[in-house]
């Protein structure tokens, strides 16, 4: 099948015959570098970029780009801000699990390795563009299943009647691909802006704040003054949520605030705060540079920290092992917890709202933090590293406000120090309690049992908290 570039119309080629299946909506013109006619090369082999379908599911939506080899094997570009992937069609070697039954973080042996569930989705498909290799317009369902094994990556495709396709591939990068005839900036700019009447702020329709958002890249917004979710994926913005007015919320680092990290532009886009089970919370701020897409900054009473999400993860024996290991090297489990969000406003390329939770895991080794975040039906792995202050201020200039952390006469306590000593005065606390009466009768007798056993409790975790702070 093939889209036509000026009309839009569906043409499908037959043996003897070419039909009009009719017409089939614009892609929505967004961010990604890639277009028809980019090229590169994967595994020695040229390829070339020629057709796409875009897709959107609950929560965001990414591209499929459809792509060719020279020896004429083809595959998919997945496209998901600024993540990317590439898989071919395989043969599977067994039977493959029924869509119904995954959830993310399960794990399923496949072609012979194990696989850990990344992501269950049923999406819609909303746009096409240039030759696809079947049938699909607007509204076509696709249910797929992602599973990764650390940069390894494999798709199960539901979409269609009889068994499921099995399509397995790598976590790539343009770099690492040689892309050619990529869009630059300019030409980004352009074409967003031509299909978005050169728009990058509009009007909360619910109550008239100006939003400033990335048409394309970032459609779903958060009304920083009344809360509403507004979905900003087609020319006319619609309200999907309406939410309610309150006082205005003051950021560290406001809306708006554009920096230069490295020698890199960034602009911070939106914004949220998120609390834990014990009601301890922070800020994250989500940035986004023209060439090198999302990043977040976090504030928390300890400090501040940069955090990226990782094309490459960590492999692990499954969600919340006791470590995870990355390029050779071993992180222990730091603690999980749940999260919830307590507040979000600006622009996200997912959507978000209020009362959204997910549990984390988190894994350190020295300064360097892992972090698996997982829901019902996905799950995302980030990596940061602390900022200083100074290094803030040198980013973002006079639009940091307020203090250092440290001059805010508030030092955050690491619950991580100490921890297993912490745990074993406790046990010895409930041991000297449970045997006070027969202590008080015979003591000669029970004492030296008693210190015995305190000591086989105590020793070991001096030794495991030794051990934690050499890791960190």
């Amino acid at each position: 099948m093939a889209v036509c570039e000026y009309c839009n119309t569906r043409v499908l080629k037959e043996a003897g015959a070419v039909k009009d299946l009719g017409k089939i909506s614009s892609v929505l013109e967004d961010y990604s570098p890639i277009q028809i006619g980019t090229s590169g090369v994967l595994g020695g082999r040229h390829f070339d970029v020629v057709g796409r379908i875009q897709l959107r599911y609950d929560a965001g939506m990414w591209n499929e780009w459809y792509i060719i080899f020279d020896n004429a094997t083809s595959g998919w570009l997945g496209d998901a801000s600024g993540q990317f992937t590439v898989t071919m069609l395989r043969t599977p070697d067994g039977q493959l699990p029924s869509f119904e039954e995954l959830r993310a973080g399960q794990r399923y042996t496949l072609i012979g390795e194990p696989y850990m569930v990344a992501d269950v989705r049923t999406a819609q498909c909303i746009g096409g563009q240039g030759e696809l290799p079947f049938k699909v317009g607007d509204g076509w369902e696709a249910k797929v299943a992602d599973f990764r094994q650390s940069g390894h990556f494999l798709t199960i495709d539901y979409s269609d009647e009889g068994p499921p396709l099995l399509y397995t591939g790598v976590a790539v990068t343009l770099e690492s691909m040689q892309c050619q005839l990529l869009r630059d900036a300019e030409e980004i700019k352009r074409t967003t802006g031509r299909y978005r009447g050169k728009l990058d702020a509009l009007e909360c329709p619910n109550c008239g704040t100006q939003i400033k958002y990335l048409p394309g890249l970032t459609a779903n917004l958060v009304c920083q003054s009344c809360q509403s979710q507004i979905d900003a994926a087609s020319p006319k913005a619609q309200v999907l949520a309406k939410g309610e007015q309150h006082d205005k919320e003051y950021f560290t680092l406001p809306l708006g605030a554009s920096g230069k990290l490295g020698n890199q532009d960034f602009t911070i886009i939106g914004v949220m705060r998120r609390a834990d089970d014990e009601g301890s919370g922070w800020t994250e701020y989500l940035l986004y540079g023209a060439r090198h897409g999302f990043t977040w900054l976090v504030e928390a009473e300890e400090g501040w920290s940069r955090a990226n999400a990782m094309d490459l993860w960590p492999v692990s024996m499954g969600l919340g092992a006791t470590e995870v290991t990355l390029d050779k090297a071993d992180y222990p489990k730091l603690y999980d917890y749940n999260s919830v969000v307590t507040y979000a406003a600006g622009a996200f390329n997912w959507r978000v709202q209020v009362g959204d939770h997910t549990h984390v895991y988190e894994y350190k080794r020295q300064q360097v933090v892992l972090a698996a975040e997982a829901t019902a039906s996905e799950i995302g792995w980030s990596r940061s590293t602390p900022v200083a202050w100074d290094q803030l201020k040198a980013w973002f200039g006079d639009a940091v406000k307020g203090t250092a952390p440290a001059a805010r006469g508030s030092v955050a306590q690491d619950f991580s120090k100490d921890r297993y000593k912490r745990s074993a005065k406790n046990w010895i606390m409930g041991m000297v309690a449970l045997n006070a009466i027969p202590l008080l009768f015979n003591f000669g007798g029970t004492i030296g049992y008693t210190l015995l056993a305190a000591a086989a409790l105590y020793l070991p975790a001096m030794l495991l908290d030794a051990i934690d702070d050499k890791q960190k």
